[in-house]
């Protein structure tokens, strides 16, 4: 009977050398702590994420609403001075520099989850190539198993065929009963 190695010689080179790197990056993968991920990224990184998850959260929405809220009223019902009077110029300014550097942070931040994503469809793909390799393995290995199963059936048919016509056969002596 073929062994492992007999079946594994049945893939192409180039089949056994990926299945081997993808192999060795997932046990590369499986030895990283989740601490050592959080530590690759840089400062920039972290804080256009947190801009980033904080401008785009409920909380802030409210927060802000609340704020343009009371500085259009205040401003409006002002008895002594309106430092801002409409159409809000001040306000306009105030959210146009929030706007300018708000952008390019969530850009960025967005920008690293696409190569994150990017990344993790790279990593999809291999398995994806790396199960499709195992299966070809085992479909080799149950057609080996096949193959056989099919010699040793045909050795057995032979061997009962055999026994059978020295049974049947006329010039063999008759057995004696006991």
């Amino acid at each position: 009977m073929p062994n492992v190695e007999d079946m594994k010689k049945g893939l192409w080179e180039a089949e056994r050398k990926l299945l081997h790197q993808l192999r060795d990056a997932r046990r590369h993968e499986r030895r990283k702590k989740p601490s050592e991920l959080e530590n690759e990224l840089t400062p920039g990184q972290k804080i256009a994420d947190v801009v980033a998850a904080t401008m785009g959260s409920w909380s802030f929405i409210i927060i802000q609403t609340t704020i343009l809220f009371f500085w259009i009223v205040l401003n409006v019902t002002a008895y002594v001075r309106e430092w801002d009077p409409y159409p809000f110029i001040l306000l306009n300014l105030a959210l146009s520099f929030q706007a300018a550097y708000a952008a390019p942070f969530i850009m960025m931040s967005q920008n690293r989850q696409q190569d994150i994503d990017r990344k993790e469809a790279e990593n999809d793909y291999r398995i994806n190539i790396k199960a499709e390799l195992e299966i070809e393995l085992l479909h080799e290995k149950i057609e080996l198993l096949h193959h056989k199963i099919d010699q040793i059936r045909e050795k057995e048919v032979v061997s009962l065929t055999e026994a059978v016509e020295e049974l049947s056969d006329p010039k063999r002596p008759p057995e004696k009963a006991d």
